[in-house]
């Protein structure tokens, strides 16, 4: 058995002084910056290192003594704990003006280019209840709080139902009460666990990877369609249709009511044969005059009235006028490409996802839209200059990659494409600040406009219009 490693002291009456990447904030000791979890700049704070480096540190808070001026009271009973919504102790007007900052600071420090006035973040009408999708787990091991650890009584339920606690693959929190979808999203969590718990179904044990509940996965959208998918680790008919039935019966509302027998060692689901059990095998979004036809294993924007504005602002800067061939990148099931189609003269997207791309076609007949074509396989091996010498040279690329960003041929390619203007759009802008350094050359940046999906997260959307030079 290793040696626990000692504990670093604590430090005491350390000012927070700033905030940094991914919902930390900045403390300054000596010539070591600090990164802090869980603190605003103006927390005076004892801090309880956990990694220190030559030029670094990170730690715990573990005793207030003074609260920032700008701090607000976490509104979730599980804050700090699931892992979600880190930034509920910083009022909504501070979430946004430290995300529009870092936007700047990434395409200034990392991009390098001369920047135009930015437009002011578009902060979500809902900051509470604004996701149409939401994942849980099932475990016969949860969390326990510090009371339940430090009591004498022995813990009668170790089952749970919620969210991963951060960077501890084996824990479980179980939610009681999630601000992040509306209803009957958690009714329908709840009743599945009261359920399970009364009929002896034994909940998902992920060390020994045993027990029958393992997932469940709930989708809602605007037009008031609700999808939900349990996930059994192996096939039990009866007790699978037992408690199908018990939830179709109780949550009358629940349009698409499917399930998967997963009995991989990970839970990817992208694999996996979906069972329907009763209602439609999808649920459909709107978007302005559009719609959706959404999966189980689609994607899609999972703040659907801001992925609107986030569209809606995209298109603007593309200026589209009807004339145009228009390339969208990364295209998934195509929600863009058909949002922008009917101002274009044709729309080519790609994705690497087949499933995806299906969808996308199946979104453009459900439209009526008939200048798009879809192509499914890997960017860089699929945006070729003979793939374009077939279907045309583009006028206006948009392009929304992964976290990752685009790979170097992807960019090399689309500076030999030399189109007019790139719309691109960003879920991390300092890899969209990397790829558009690599395009500076022949590229400038004319507008850009961060959007704000994920309210209580430090994560932030961006988009970017480049002009040819």
């Amino acid at each position: 058995m290793g040696r626990r490693k000692k504990r670093l002291p604590v430090i005491e009456n350390v000012e927070i002084t700033d905030f940094a990447a991914e919902g930390k904030s900045i403390a300054r000791i000596e010539n070591k910056v600090v990164f802090v979890k869980q603190t605003v700049p103006g927390d005076v704070v004892d801090i309880q290192p956990t990694k220190s480096r030559k030029s670094f540190m990170e730690a715990n808070p573990v005793k207030f003594h003074k609260y920032s001026d700008i701090r607000a009271e976490p509104f979730c009973e599980h804050f700090g704990i699931c892992g979600g919504c880190k930034w509920q102790m910083l009022p909504y007007n501070e979430q946004l003006k430290f995300k529009h900052q870092q936007v700047i600071d990434n395409l200034e420090r990392i991009a390098k280019v001369g920047l135009p006035q930015v437009d002011y973040i578009l902060g979500s009408e809902k900051t509470k209840y604004y996701r149409n999708k939401l994942e849980f787990s099932f475990s016969n091991n949860r969390w326990l709080t510090r009371d339940e650890i430090d009591t004498d009584k022995k813990i009668e339920n170790n089952n749970a139902l919620g969210f991963h606690i951060p960077r501890l693959w084996d824990k479980i929190v179980d939610i009681k009460h999630c601000y992040l979808q509306e209803e009957p999203s958690n009714e329908i969590r709840l009743a599945f666990k009261e359920y399970a718990e009364k009929n002896n179904l034994s909940f998902f044990d992920l060390r020994r990877q045993e027990g029958f509940l393992r997932n469940l996965i709930i989708r809602t959208s605007t037009t008031g369609d609700v999808m939900v998918i349990p996930v059994f680790y192996y096939d039990d008919q009866d007790n699978i249709n037992s408690l199908l039935q018990h939830i179709a019966d109780k949550f009358p509302q629940i349009t698409s009511l499917m399930y998967i027998v997963n009995s991989k060692s990970n839970d990817s689901i992208t694999d996996q044969e979906v069972i329907l059990f009763s209602g439609k095998d999808h649920i459909i979004e709107k978007m302005e005059n559009l719609q959706f036809k959404i999966g189980p294993k689609s994607f899609y924007q999972t703040n659907s009235e801001q992925a609107y504005n986030l569209y809606a602002k995209a298109r603007n800067f593309a200026g589209l006028t009807g004339i145009e061939n228009v390339y969208d990148l990364y295209t998934g099931t195509g929600t863009i490409a058909n949002f922008v189609a009917s101002k274009a003269k044709k729309v080519i997207g790609i994705e690497y996802v087949h499933e995806a791309i299906e969808d996308a076609k199946i979104n453009s007949e459900l439209n009526q839209i008939n200048n798009t074509a879809f192509f499914a396989g890997d960017m860089k091996d699929i945006l070729t200059p003979e793939f374009i010498a077939k279907h045309g040279t583009p006028d206006v690329i948009i392009t929304d990659p992964p976290r990752a960003g685009m790979h170097k041929d992807v960019v090399e390619t689309i500076l030999q494409t030399n189109p007019k203007k790139i719309v691109y759009v960003s879920c991390n802008p300092a890899t969209q600040a990397r790829d558009i350094n690599l395009m500076a050359e022949k590229y400038k940046v004319a507008k850009v406009q961060p959007v704000d999906m994920f309210p209580h997260t430090y994560h932030v959307e961006n988009i970017v219009l480049l002009e040819r030079v």
